[in-house]
């Protein structure tokens, strides 16, 4: 049979070679069928490319699979008994074909699968043959891949809670008896405890109620409630779950920790006819009819007063926000509060010592910037730690009325050094109001400034022997000073701008006279040859850097241009900068057109005879220049060199005159 299949193959490959129709082949591959295919694959028994590719065995499995998607889809996603497999198989390794119509080319039976393969393991009373049949999960005229895996589609008959407990049937029930129950209550969000994992579970599931049972105290035991909600429903603040009689309240746990003699007060003395919800916790609410100020020290008690004893005030200034230091701890109390109220007492210096200013208000009312608690006389203001203006040189042995003159906090002092030195100084403005960019506090007349260092233009060469005013004619900040050579050197330009105004070009610092322009690295065009000894003139005619000198040899030699163009403008194919006059250009190594025959020795013109820009553009064809000798007329082409020689024109190519008779 393989040797027939290969001779077959070879039959195939040799109709295929020369053309032969695949409708033949096809019938010879029917014809040499080995045996009819099963029922299920008759209809495509004449397309045989429908499972196989000639020539390819390895491809039938995925043309196998391209009809069975279910398997496919198994096969791909590691599902069902073609998808456990260890090792991926060939389908033809199982379910071999053209064995007849009536063949069974998947032979399996109840008693031969193995359900393990399969994504519902038999386990428990389903593993019992003899209870369980297979048409008991496998309904006739669906497939067996089609069965349900839920507990809930075959066990609908035999849920006793009308679905109240939900679907989820492995959530209770095992595989091995239904009446066997395996509830772990624990892994739900209510965890029993105590009395409540003694009681039976119809006591909170009434009606088979599973789903939506409530979780709080009160929904079960509103019934056992004395206090009539009066004390809220959270009953487990002061409730257990051991006895519904065992109280653990902690009051300490509460936004009001009991603490000495409140510890030892009954319920009912601050919870009165059972109120609970919203009891008040400040002092007030309950002793006010302990207060001897009458409300005049406030109703904050706890600020003197304690909850040890009432009549013990252990009140500590230092505390509030006022704590008593220096002079102020030796104080009567009475000094500062003049009322028996002790609230609102002014905290400011100024209030009490307005008498003690010998400034008369002109340095405000802030006593506490420069003076102490300690001694009125000491002065603790530091210029340089409590200002922003630290003092430096002449500055720390000034006085300071020197500077503040007006009010120290209404009028704010100046900091910039114009505003106080504006007489000192010999710019009279010009060198704009930064005297700090040149003076120090040290002395006025030591110079800082550094060109260098201070600007981004550095003085070198014969600019750092310039006077400060040849450069700066006018406001130094104002009207900026220009840093192009042009803008100061525009007398000394000797080419009157036709080099641009670019001086740095060619000339330095140090000398103006000295040029420094080298013309082989400075530009793009390095010179050569005769350019080396030419003028700058020569090729600059115009402004240097407005009027863009041509590169090209035709932008400076049109004139010197003999062939008028008609060898176009690329002077330099033929030509070099060493002298106009020697040429060296051959047409056999530089063109694709060897001149041999009678192209030999003729004139360059009675080809190039058209003016044109750049390289030189010609037709390498015999007919563009002999349409004139074509006695032809163009019956034979174009093609003239496949029967005439360029040597001579009446020469024919020996055997092309067989060929035109053909």
């Amino acid at each position: 049979m393989q040797a027939l299949i290969r001779h077959l193959s070879i039959i195939l490959f040799t109709l295929g070679v020369f053309g032969v129709s695949t409708a033949w082949a096809d019938n010879v591959e029917t014809a040499l069928m080995p045996g009819q295919v099963i029922a299920g694959h008759a209809k495509w028994e004449e397309d045989c490319t429908k499972c196989h590719k000639r020539f390819d065995k390895a491809a039938q499995t995925t043309l196998c699979l391209d009809c069975h998607k279910d398997v496919r889809k198994d096969v791909e996603q590691k599902h069902g008994s073609h998808g456990r497999f260890k090792e991926q198989r060939e389908c033809k390794e199982c379910h071999t074909e053209h064995k007849g119509r009536a063949e069974n080319i998947a032979p399996i039976t109840e008693q031969t699968f193995n359900h393990e393969q399969s994504d519902f393991p038999l386990k428990g009373a389903h593993a019992d043959a003899k209870k369980v049949e297979c048409k008991s999960c496998h309904k006739p005229k669906t497939k067996y891949r089609e069965a349900p895996l839920d507990c809930y589609s075959c066990h609908k008959k035999d849920d006793k809670h009308k679905e109240k407990a939900g679907v989820a049937c492995a959530n209770c029930h095992t595989d091995r008896s239904w009446k066997d129950v395996r509830f772990d209550h624990d892994k739900t969000r209510y965890k029993l405890r105590n009395k409540h994992a003694e009681i039976a579970c119809k006591d909170c599931h009434a009606n088979d109620r599973y789903k939506d049972t409530p979780m709080d105290c009160y929904s079960c035991h509103k019934k056992d409630d004395k206090h009539k909600g009066k004390a809220g429903v959270a009953c487990t603040d002061c409730h257990t779950d051991r006895s519904w009689k065992d109280v653990r309240f902690d009051h300490d746990r509460t936004r009001y920790k009991l603490r000495n003699k409140h510890a030892t007060i009954a319920c009912k003395d601050c919870h009165a006819n059972d109120r609970y919800k919203d009891t008040p916790t400040d002092c007030y609410a309950c002793h006010k009819k302990d207060d001897k100020h009458k409300g005049q020290e406030g109703t904050t008690c706890s600020e003197c007063h304690d909850d040890r004893s009432w009549k013990k005030a252990p009140f500590d200034h230092n505390k509030s926000r006022f704590p008593l230091m220096g002079r102020h701890a030796a104080t009567e109390c009475k000094k500062c509060h003049l009322t028996p109220a002790f609230k609102d007492t002014p905290m400011e210096c100024f209030s009490c010592h307005k008498k003690d200013d010998k400034h008369k208000g002109a340095y405000g009312e802030k006593c506490e910037t420069c003076h102490g608690e300690s001694d009125w006389k000491t002065i603790t203001f530091d210029h340089d730690l409590h200002s922003k203006y630290p003092l430096r040189g002449r500055h720390n042995t000034t006085t300071c009325d020197s500077c503040h003159k007006g009010h120290l906090y209404k009028d704010k002092t100046p900091t910039d050094c114009y505003a106080c030195h504006k007489k000192d100084d010999k710019h009279k403005g010009r060198y704009s109001e930064k005297c700090e960019r040149c003076h120090t506090e040290r002395n006025w007349k030591v110079l800082l400034f550094e060109h260098d260092r201070d600007t981004s233009y550095p003085l070198k060469g014969y600019h750092r022997k310039t006077k400060c005013d040849s450069c700066h004619k006018s406001t130094l900040y104002k009207d900026k000073t220009p840093t192009d050579c042009y803008a100061c050197h525009k007398k000394d330009d000797i080419h009157r701008s036709t080099f641009g105004e670019k001086c740095e070009k060619c000339h330095g610092e140090q000398n103006w006279k000295t040029v420094a322009f080298n013309h082989d690295q400075d530009t793009k065009y390095p010179l050569v040859g005769k350019h080396r000894t030419t003028t700058c003139e020569s090729c600059h005619t115009g402004q240097l850097y407005r009027d863009k000198t041509p590169t090209t040899c035709h932008g400076c030699h049109k004139n010197d241009d003999v062939h008028r163009r008609k060898l176009g403008t690329e002077c330099q194919d033929c030509h070099n900068v060493r002298d106009w006059k020697i040429w060296d250009f051959d047409h056999n190594v530089r063109t694709r057109f060897k001149l041999d025959g009678g192209h030999k020795g003729l004139d360059c013109y009675a080809c190039h005879s058209e003016r044109m820009d750049k390289k030189v553009v010609a037709s390498s064809a015999c007919i563009s220049c002999h349409t004139k000798d074509d006695k032809h007329e163009g019956s034979f082409g174009s093609q003239c060199d496949r029967c005439h020689e360029t040597t001579v024109w009446k020469t024919i190519k020996p055997g092309t005159g067989t060929f035109r008779r053909r």
